[in-house]
């Protein structure tokens, strides 16, 4: 166990650094991440080269003409059926969500307005008509969708009501003698706001709205409402504006919308969960509002997959140029009489970019389980609700993780690539103004985790599913805080590790650094000790008689990072299993090899809290440093090898100033 008495510094071997040259075949390499799609990933790559010129147009092209262009592309995109494998064979899809998540996050490698606005059309906007529609609006609509003869948006987030979905301010009024709904913008700040499509190209939106019948409320549902004639003229009753120039993604027209009155009939409610009869009866099978409204939200969870995907490809694009860039620079010489020395061979640059390269595999492979059990649950083989439950759950921590490494890492690459990297002609200038919204697309990131924190805390129970800040703090008033702690798992999991890993009580002292099950024993106390800590917490809150909300918001950083360490920990797992399951050869070497770095990194950052917690003497925390940097050496070799197996389409990685064309 861990003291405040300093340890000596004994000397411990570099057991990654046997001198070993591992060796890998880039291709074999890229169809184990390609995985079972790997002809859809193909297809889009292909597709992708021919449109290179799109990041040029991007620079150079006024903002208004630039739309157009990202328009365009979206359209040829329609035409090849990549955009639509998710949407039913009869309707001109794949029937495969999977395939469609795949072939998404491999756009990714392209220009991000186009990613984006291919993501609006056929994720929000279609995947809202397919999934909260019947066959009425299937029928209706999707065939256009799907072609791209009718675009759309998907009208959900207003000015004053971002993530508190719940509380939205725009009214869906039922009027039963004229069998119509009346939909109305009813307060300040309730004008639907940042929607994509909405400044110039939508014909018709997918509108999020309080229902109201007979004078009752019934909660936000969704509506189909015409915005546009085919003409393009904005209809009656309906005002949208432009949001103007942002950070970035400006091939995408995101706009406000304001409804004054505007009817549409009853037939525009998508009732696929609810319903209004002609004479005006609100009927439903689902009977609490609240499971309601986030079932209805649970199948859209497409679109958080598909960000968090995306994020990951954004990050593989930094580090295929920021490593090649770091074989080909050189700079200082190691010795009077010797040649420069390149980037790479440098221990810095190779502690700066490799352990992200490592993070970047385990995100790729916890990406490619959380889409397996999407696409069991979207086929049906896990229709019951704790499977959905956990399914959100994942969706939103990996979304977060995924979204925050592509921030970071991006960020680290461009500056690994020193003033070259500042150059828009390089790339980086784009990677990051057009990802830095996706931590709060699909959600904030934050207020993702909460949502991940209450289902560890409750052990996914259906009552405390609300994804606002309000929903915890009503979560906190009502917990039954000894319960959860319980089902904390800590001290049987001490008990287990004691078990698996040799020397009983000093199982975090006598394990080898590179043994797989110690790195996910450390990653599952680290949860299971914040989950408990927790759960302590708020009781002592609660028993002391502080208010719900000041008791949440006295312990909100402790439930972030409950919810982080329990992502992380999938993370490992998923990367992990990974290796497990490949034949022995150069790739289960070479990703077991990245699977060390990628947790003892993990474990090297947070090392404050695992000393804190007695997981750590001081002696491992070296020893554990220097394992770290033995890594990084010997993955230097392959590192080009390692982004090479991205296989992002070389006219899509432009850099000519970096890397010679």
């Amino acid at each position: 166990m861990a003291t405040d008495a300093p340890a000596p510094d004994v000397t411990v071997p570099d057991t990654a650094d046997d001198g070993r040259v591992p060796t890998v075949d880039p291709a074999a390499l890229r169809d184990v991440l390609d995985g079972e799609y790997a002809e859809v990933r193909r297809g889009v790559r292909e597709s992708l080269a021919s449109y290179a010129s799109v990041l040029v147009d991007a620079e150079t092209l006024p903002r208004e003409e630039f739309r157009e262009r990202v328009r365009e592309v979206v359209l040829e995109i329609a035409a090849t059926g990549q955009s639509a494998l998710g949407f039913p064979e009869q309707y001109g899809g794949g029937d495969d969500i999977g395939a469609s998540i795949a072939s998404f996050e491999t756009l990714a490698y392209g220009d991000l307005s186009v990613l984006v606005k291919v993501g609006v059309q056929f994720g929000l906007f279609g995947g809202a008509i397919l999934q909260l529609g019947t066959e009425r609006h299937h029928d209706a609509y999707l065939a256009d969708i799907v072609s791209g003869r009718l675009l759309g948006c998907f009208a959900m987030t207003e000015t004053g009501h971002g993530s508190d979905v719940q509380s939205l301010g725009t009214v869906a009024r039922y009027d039963a003698a004229a069998g119509e709904f009346v939909i109305t913008t009813a307060e300040p700040g309730a004008n639907k706001d940042y929607i994509g499509n909405a400044a110039r190209h939508a014909r018709v939106a997918v509108v999020f709205a309080q229902l109201e019948v007979d004078g009752e409320r019934h909660g936000v549902h969704a509506l189909v409402v015409p915005l546009r004639d085919e003409a393009g003229t904005v209809l009656p009753g309906v005002r949208i504006e432009d949001d103007g120039a942002k950070m970035g993604l400006n091939g995408v027209d995101n706009g406000r919308i304001w409804f004054d009155e505007v009817r549409v009939p009853r037939e525009a409610l998508l009732n696929r969960f609810a319903d209004v009869t002609e004479d005006g009866v609100y009927t439903s099978e689902i009977e609490s509002a609240g499971r309601r409204f986030f079932t209805m939200l649970g199948t859209l969870i497409q679109g958080r997959v598909s960000v968090g995907g995306a994020g990951v490809s954004a990050a593989k694009v930094a580090l295929t140029i920021a490593v090649e860039y770091a074989l080909q620079r050189r700079q200082f010489q190691a010795s009077d009489d010797g040649p420069e020395e390149l980037l790479l061979d440098y221990g810095m640059h190779q502690r700066r970019l490799l352990p992200l390269l490592a993070r970047t595999y385990g995100l790729h492979f916890a990406q490619e389980v959380l889409v397996a059990r999407l696409d069991e649950v979207f086929s049906g083989r896990g229709e019951d609700e704790a499977t959905r439950k956990m399914l959100e759950s994942r969706a939103a921590g990996t979304k977060a993780l995924a979204t925050w490494h592509a921030t970071r890492t991006i960020q680290e690459c461009r500056e690994a690539c020193g003033g070259a990297g500042y150059l828009a002609e390089n790339r980086f200038a784009a990677l990051k103004a057009d990802t830095d919204v996706f931590t709060t697309f699909e959600g904030d990131n934050h207020v993702l985790l909460q949502l991940v924190a209450k289902g560890l805390l409750t052990d996914y129970a259906s009552d405390f599913s609300d994804l606002d800040q309000l929903g915890m703090v009503r979560f906190v008033a009502g917990l039954a805080v000894d319960t959860v702690l319980e089902r904390t798992r800590v001290h049987r999991l001490l008990e287990q590790i004691k078990d698996a890993l040799p020397g009983g009580d000093s199982w975090d002292d006598d394990a080898g650094l590179l043994d797989p099950a110690y790195h996910l024993a450390m990653y599952r106390f680290r949860e299971e000790h914040l989950i408990g800590g927790v759960a302590r917490r708020l009781k002592r809150g609660v028993d002391s008689g502080m208010a719900p909300g000041q008791v949440f918001s006295q312990v909100q950083d402790h439930v972030i990072a409950a919810a982080r360490a329990h992502v992380e920990r999938l993370v490992l797992e998923a990367f992990t299993e990974k290796v497990a399951a490949q034949p022995d050869g150069p790739v289960k070497d070479t990703l077991n090899l990245l699977c060390d770095l990628h947790a003892l990194s993990g474990i090297e950052s947070d090392r404050a809290w695992f000393i804190e917690h007695g997981r750590l003497t001081v002696q491992r925390s070296k020893a554990i440093t220097r394992e770290v940097g033995a890594l990084c050496r010997r993955v230097r070799p392959i590192a080009g090898d390692l982004v090479a197996a991205f296989d992002v389409p070389r006219p899509l990685l432009r850099a000519e100033a970096l890397l010679g064309g």
